[in-house]
């Protein structure tokens, strides 16, 4: 995977808070892990490794232990934590010199195969023979990154194992490097007739990220900031250069770079790290002895005059305005990420430049009402080896660049004279705070992450998690000089010359410019050609798909067995009880550092249905409360509008998806209209209204009917010390709302009313009378088949399939979540990714019922939904053995049994219903799904006629969905 840039990172606040809301951690404080680290001694040698640091570090309940090893100088800092999710990662500093897209294409290659591994694609094999809560690989600009992590001891090692091999002795096949990176192939392998084309995952998966304007941008903006070395060129590739990539190049490159000596290796949580380091030395490191890598990145030279340069895009078809497509922003180049309290400053400064409605570049910039929002990558960007400060707008039209660029230089002028306010500082600091106090789930991967660019240019890992400290000195430097922000701004903004201003404007012809570049560079390949180099494309392109076709055998692969799975589910203790008289809100206690962690949830069941699209706008306003005033709120929807927009390329699947289940449920509809493509055209509409105050009239009476107590429930989780002080707190909160004068009508009568569970002890009961759920249903919504293709400038499709199925607490549930995974694993990826080119592909089950099969980044549409046809034929028929049950259960049972935070424990109970009863009868469930279950929930549910299903497509004209009318074309 191909990671450009920072995007809009706000620095350490955004980079360490890591988490997904779903992914458990029991026991956070400083315990047996940090204990025990801190045992080991500055000299002490540990197979094969030498110990140089240890060091507490309390602010993050953690120790460093910082070794390297004798033979070869590989670094490595083990993170001991009381945290069961366990984390590996490899990094190795690549740095290219062109855009062939080598450690991109090398990144793939190496997952293809290896010495102790020689079965092809072990690395989404392992998906499936391991109870992994994160798998992956990042090419960044100047390293590559393989992360794992696991809660399992076994699993750890069996991934370990795989890791190790892949990234030090990988096959580096001929076959697979044409696969992964480009090739010459027939546009239909098996017909020498057809015409050559360029194929390649890794050249479909640029082609597709090049779609996305702020990625443009954003590289463009890297490439001329910094172009005396690798910042350069383009580390993911080219499309228009990755066919100049061999596969000698490729070999060249792995010989080079991919050396323990070059090598960063990180471990994190509570396993032991005697363990980690024998294997990692013995199973690699013991092969190698140590060279000097020519691998780092000289220091940038700095300009002597600012610099300008103008790039072009493709058009927006979601642009509030046509003649107003254009992004300018001003850059400068900052000093090296491995000064880390210089670097802990200027992101702090950044925050206070940009971050918030208060800040002075939104109030300069976003508030003129020049633009729709910032320009991308605004702010501090950390990730090359010099920092960059970026800032400007997008969404202007072409007269205004000197405009903005005037604003930028006034608005430094005025923070040199005027400075910041004391409170904004101090709430900065307070949120970098409570962000430490904050517990995600996959700390170990924002860990690895946070440190992996200054750790490359060997800046000091250990100090830059010592934010405490830092914090302190920041403090300490703002006492002793109160205008200490203010020179900083004048030393690296108003006084830097190593300035960049660039331009974007959009470009009519810019896909089919690109598409004559790519049709000329493959005419001129094609002509160089003999016959004999004919003969051989057309002879390795049946080869390849022969490969493809062909049963695998990934016996040699390490597993872990359905039988390593616990059995039994953790109990998560819940109350329900009243505030207020009677709303029901539920309580659970857990180690939360202190924190709360409050979440109300309001029915939608009395708004009226007009209202219904304007609620993901109102629940904005209600968070930023100075948007309800006109010109902030025209703001606020043009910089909404233009996210919704620049989101589309990164989630087309699930704009695609979305549509595609809008006609199966009423849910559905719901979430289409809050989150699909209905929501980004809305919102383009809202964004072109030259009166606004329409829509600021609907907020009121959404106000009244959700800011309601009639039509809400209340979630907390506290440690147990808290809780008496927060049920005052909510019995405040509650009582300040107030309740409706007269009785709303529900806009669906039909509600089905039922008990709330109790994990720890059945129905709960208040005062003698139990909780109840009220659940809407609309007995007369009839799902109905829709089909509909949007029509996007991307030069790529993303296709989704819907099938409404059954609910989670129908028995067939089980078997359609293992299916799912079957036919991801055993099917889909094989047509949709491998022959097909998309970058990705497969289905999913959701809690709804909802059956969703899905492509990403894919060349083809309806062959797409031929294969996604194929794999229903294919799971109704059964091929499918024991063995591929097996590891689709240990894939599903990897998510089910995801780590869940402290701040997240009993969500599912109180957004979904489920209690520990039922999720540990849906355990036993998926435990007893069988073969003959699997192809009965098939031809029951999957076949032609058998369900309702959906279609929807996004992407480019195509000819054959145009003459079909039963395709909407949007």
């Amino acid at each position: 995977m191909w990671r450009s840039g920072g995007r809009r990172s706000l620095g350490v606040l955004r980079r360490l808070s890591g988490g997904s809301a779903h992914h458990d951690v029991q026991r956070w404080r400083s315990d047996q892990a940090c204990e025990r680290a801190l045992q080991y001694k500055v000299g002490d040698k540990i197979h094969g490794f030498t110990v140089n640091q240890v060091t507490s570090v309390p602010e993050l309940f953690l120790t460093a232990v910082k070794l390297s090893h004798d033979n070869t100088g590989a670094r490595y800092l083990h993170l001991a934590r009381e945290d069961a999710n366990n984390l590996f990662s490899v990094q190795f500093r690549t740095t290219p010199m062109d855009s062939t897209g080598v450690p991109h294409v090398l990144e793939h290659t190496v997952l293809c195969g290896s010495e102790k591994y020689p079965c092809r694609d072990p690395f989404f094999k392992m998906l499936n023979r391991s109870l992994s809560t994160f798998m992956n690989a990042f090419t960044a600009s100047d390293y590559t990154l393989y992360p794992f992590s696991t809660q399992n001891p076994k699993d750890f090692q069996n991934l370990l194992s795989v890791y190790l091999d892949a990234t030090f002795f990988p096959c580096l096949r001929e076959l697979d490097f044409w696969y992964e990176g480009w090739r010459l192939e027939h546009e239909n392998p098996s017909d020498p007739q057809t015409p050559l084309i360029f194929k390649g995952v890794v050249f479909n998966e640029m082609k597709g990220a090049f779609t996305d304007n702020e990625r443009i941008f954003s590289q463009h903006l890297q490439n001329k900031l910094l172009p005396d070395h690798t910042y350069s060129v383009i580390s993911g590739g080219d499309p228009l250069c990755i066919p100049e990539l061999t596969w000698e190049q490729l070999k060249q490159f792995h010989a080079t770079h991919y050396h323990p000596s070059n090598a960063r290796f990180f471990t994190y949580g509570n396993f032991q790290l005697e363990q980690h380091l024998k294997q990692i030395h013995e199973e690699a490191l013991s092969r190698f002895q140590k060279i000097e890598p020519s691998t780092s990145v000289p220091a940038q030279k700095p300009w002597d005059k600012p610099r300008e340069f103008q790039i072009t895009c493709g058009p927006d078809s979601f642009a509030t305005d046509a003649t107003k497509q254009t992004t300018v922003s001003v850059s400068f180049l900052l000093p090296d990420i491995t000064d880390t309290f210089e670097a802990f400053t200027l992101n702090l400064l950044s925050s206070l430049l940009i971050s918030g409605p208060n800040s002075p570049f939104y109030k300069a910039l976003i508030e003129s009402g020049l633009g729709t929002d910032f320009s991308p990558d605004v702010g501090y960007n950390g990730y090359t080896r010099e920092a960059y400060f970026s800032v400007g707008l997008q969404g202007i039209a072409e007269k205004d660049i000197q405009t903005v660029r005037d604003i930028v230089d006034r608005t430094i002028e005025e923070v040199i004279e005027n400075g910041f306010e004391d409170n904004r500082i101090e709430a900065l600091l307070h949120k970098i705070e409570i962000q430490m106090k904050h517990q995600s789930t996959s700390f170990g991967l924002a860990l690895t992450s946070y440190i992996a660019s200054c750790w490359n240019h060997d800046g000091d890992p250990v100090e830059l998690l010592q934010m405490g400290s830092q914090l302190a000195k920041f403090r300490q430097c703002l006492k002793e000089n109160p205008k200490f922000l203010q020179e900083k701004v004048k030393q690296y903004f108003k006084d830097n010359q190593h300035k960049l201003t660039l331009s974007m404007k959009p470009d009519d012809k810019y896909y089919e410019k690109q598409t004559q570049i790519e049709t000329e560079k493959l005419q001129q390949k094609v002509n160089s050609l003999t016959v004999k180099d004919k003969q051989q494309i057309y002879e390795k392109g049946l080869e390849l798909r022969s490969q493809q076709s062909k049963p695998q055998d990934a016996s040699c692969l390490p597993a872990l067995k359905v039988s390593d799975i616990e059995p039994t589910v953790p109990v998560t203790e819940l109350e329900v009880a009243c505030a207020a008289g009677e709303i029901p809100v539920q309580y659970c206690a857990q180690p939360t550092n202190g924190m709360v962690y409050f979440r109300a949830f309001s029915s939608l069941n009395t708004l009226p249905e007009e209202l219904k699209p304007y609620v993901p706008l109102f629940c904005n306003v209600l968070t930023n409360p100075c948007f309800e005033e006109e010109e902030h709120f025209k703001v606020l929807v043009k910089m909404t509008a233009q996210e919704l927009s620049n989101g589309i390329p990164d989630s087309g699947h699930l704009y695609a998806s979305l549509r595609a289940s809008r006609t199966l449920t009423p849910a559905g509809d719901l979430q289409e209209t809050f989150g699909g493509m209905d929501q980004v055209r809305l919102m383009k509409r809202i964004a072109e209204m030259t009166d606004i105050k329409p829509i600021l009239r609907k907020f009121p009476r959404i106000k009244k009917h959700l800011l309601n107590c009639d039509n809400m429930r209340c979630s907390v989780n506290a440690t147990p010390q808290q809780m008496s002080q927060v049920e005052k707190e909510v019995e405040n909160f509650i009582r300040s709302l107030g309740r409706s004068r007269k009785e709303r009508k529900p806009v669906r009568p039909h509600v089905v009313e039922k008990p709330a569970h109790n994990s720890s002890a059945g129905s709960p009961q208040v005062n003698g009378s139990q909780i109840i759920r009220k659940l809407v249903t609309d007995p007369t919504f009839k799902p109905c088949q829709m089909k509909t293709h949007f029509l996007l400038p991307f030069p790529v499709n993303y296709v989704g399939e819907c099938i409404r199925t059954v609910p989670y607490s129908d028995p067939d549930h089980a078997s359609l979540k293992i299916l799912a995974r079957l036919m991801t694993a055993k099917f889909l990826h094989t047509e949709i990714r491998e022959k097909g080119g998309a970058y990705g592909g497969g289905a999913k089950l959701s809690h709804n019922g909802i059956f969703t099969l899905y492509s990403y980044r894919d060349p083809n549409s309806i062959e797409t939904l031929r294969s996604f046809g194929k794999a229903v034929d294919w799971a109704k028929s059964g091929k499918f053995t024991q063995q591929d049950i097996d590891e689709a259960k240990l894939s599903v049972f990897s998510a089910v049994d995801a780590p869940v935070a402290p701040s997240d424990k009993g969500m599912d109970h109180f957004l979904y219903g489920l209690s520990d009863e039922m999720k540990q009868a849906y355990r036993e469930q998926l435990f007893a799904v069988s073969h003959d279950k699997l192809t009965a929930a098939s031809n029951k549910y999957l076949g032609v006629g058998k369900s309702t299903h959906g279609l929807a497509i996004l992407g480019p004209e195509n000819a054959k969905i145009a003459k079909d009318p039963s395709w909407i074309i949007r």
